[in-house]
């Protein structure tokens, strides 16, 4: 069964830019981990600090797996000075049509 994450996040006040190039920077890795089949990066158009990915992998285990890479760590150390506030929903897939 497919895991779907929804993970928003908002910038502090003036550090969008140096967020969302932080972001961008682990499309192609994560999108390279083995079992993931989307990762999509979204920008709200009214308000610019907020972020949001919509993730889908095919098990708990490539979940687990993207949980545990270098490159999910070193950017959970970036992540404190730039963040504001996230929210993180688990979901399992029902139809994907």
């Amino acid at each position: 069964m497919a895991l779907v994450i929804i993970a928003r996040m908002k910038a502090k006040a003036g550090r969008e830019n140096e967020l969302e190039a932080a972001f961008r920077d682990m499309i192609k890795k994560v999108r390279s981990e083995p079992g993931c089949q989307q990762y999509i990066l979204h920008r709200a158009l009214k308000d610019p600090t907020q972020f949001a990915f919509y993730e889908v992998y095919a098990d708990k285990d490539a979940l687990d797996f993207h949980g545990k890479t270098p490159h999910m760590a070193e950017l959970r150390s970036k992540l404190g000075d730039m963040i504001e506030s996230t929210t993180l929903d688990v979901m399992s897939e029902i139809d994907r049509r």
